[in-house]
């Protein structure tokens, strides 16, 4: 056998052991006695010697064409190009063609954007500005829809305050003088009315969620909504909406009277001091118990809508999307409520200052604590809550839509569904191409 490379020169000794002793002419095989093998010369030439067959050879002796001329110089290899020596300079080619080595990188293609926001995992000022684009954008429904439940809502608000909660019937828990009956009833009144107040409010947030997370929803693939389809398509939901909104705060509620409990019975039994620290301590762990689960399930809300999801169901799928990402989300979620708290709170201290001006006490009876408010005072009061509400019902259900969405991008990779439902023709049609993910 013979496992000799194919690029061995001539001549040269098999690698096989047996042949390696053989003398010259002996062991020769059958075809070398016969003289039709190969019939090697002992005197080969010197290594490097070998010379090209002499005389000249036109295109005709071979039948071929003879070789290209190397390039011009900054065309090719023969030389540098115009920008010099290195890369994009050797071979660099002609003005106008394509780019070579050396002249930078652009950087991948811009993501598409159909509507308020890139398709593509998005920065915090990107989530704000799509959720006041939003506003912007599609002012008549978003703001038909703020305006609308921003004024029923706080015309409940307003006739409950000065009819239930007026002065007269509270006023038993300011006199020294009353009996128990009238402070329990003074109290019954006050917990009624406060409650009733907090699910007026509660069922017009609900309302407006709920619309304003179908509008956003639209406003990311450009197409614009009525109220009306935006109310038929979230109509299914809005219980299951009322029914998550009620059970969060339970479970909140729940878990700080957990987290107190032991130290109220400790303190129930005899050992006071060491009850209240027992209660502060357990009250503390509970609180962060309950900002953890809080903001774990903050994107319940535009899952349950958007994927006609369970309440339970919703439930689980914001816990998989906040999971490894709950301090950026909480730090959006922060952010978002101290912007709509700041707006809200500019548009409303003015009111509150005319207010107080225009009632009948003028502003002493604002800064005293034991004076009742006048009509005066709420109707004006109310005019401010129901432009900061206005105002900050959008962006509010705005940011808690365009957050979820960006947590599915980065997770799922939702940017393609985005772009096949916008109507993009070839994003993400190419097999292994994610763009914008």
């Amino acid at each position: 056998m013979n496992d000799t490379p194919g690029w061995a020169s001539p001549g040269s000794a098999p690698s096989d052991g047996p042949d390696d002793e053989r003398q010259d002419g002996q062991g020769a095989g059958p075809q070398d006695a016969a003289g039709q093998g190969p019939q090697w010369s002992k005197e080969q030439p010197p290594p490097a010697q070998w010379s090209a067959p002499s005389g000249p050879s036109g295109p005709s002796d071979s039948g071929q064409a003879p070789p290209p001329p190397p390039p011009a110089p900054g065309q090719g290899w023969g030389g540098p190009g115009p920008g010099g020596p290195g890369y994009g300079g050797w071979g660099a080619p002609p003005q106008g063609g394509p780019g070579g080595w050396g002249q930078g990188w652009g950087g991948p293609p811009a993501a598409a954007k159909p509507g308020v926001i890139p398709l593509r995992p998005l920065g915090i000022g990107e989530i704000l500005d799509g959720a006041v684009s939003t506003m912007r954008t599609y002012w008549r429904t978003v703001l038909g829809i703020s305006l609308t439940v921003a004024v029923v809502t706080e015309l409940l608000v307003v006739l409950l305050q000065g009819f239930v909660l007026s002065d007269s019937t509270t006023s038993a828990l300011d006199n020294p003088d009353a009996t128990p009956r009238e402070v329990l009833d003074a109290l019954g009144g006050l917990f009624v009315g406060t409650g009733v107040v907090l699910v007026v409010t509660l069922l017009g947030t609900i309302v407006a969620t709920a619309l304003l997370t179908t509008v956003t929803s639209r406003a990311v693939l450009g197409k614009p909504v009525t109220t009306g389809e935006a109310w038929r398509d979230a109509r299914p939901q809005v219980f299951r909406l009322l029914g998550l909104t009620l059970l969060l705060p339970l479970i909140t509620a729940l878990i700080v009277l957990v987290g107190t409990v032991p130290g109220i019975l400790v303190g129930a039994l005899g050992s006071s001091d060491a009850g209240i620290a027992l209660a502060v301590v357990g009250g503390i762990a509970a609180f962060v118990v309950a900002i953890w689960l809080m903001i774990r399930f903050s994107l319940a809300s535009p899952a349950l809508m958007l994927e006609k999801q369970t309440i339970r169901k919703a439930m689980s799928r914001s816990s998989k999307l906040v999971r490894g990402s709950w301090w950026r989300v909480f730090g959006i979620q922060i952010l978002a409520t101290i912007i709509t708290n700041v707006v809200a709170s500019i548009i409303l201290i003015p009111f509150t200052f005319i207010g107080a001006a225009v009632s009948g006490d003028g502003m002493s009876s604002f800064l005293d604590s034991s004076g009742g408010a006048g009509w005066a005072y709420l109707i004006v009061t109310g005019l401010g809550s129901v432009i900061g509400s206005t105002l900050t019902f959008p962006i509010t259900a705005g940011v808690t839509v365009l957050l979820y969405i960006d947590q599915r991008i980065r997770r799922e990779a939702l940017d393609l569904e985005l772009a096949r439902a916008a109507g993009l023709q070839g994003y993400g049609d190419t097999p292994g191409a994610t763009p914008g993910s």
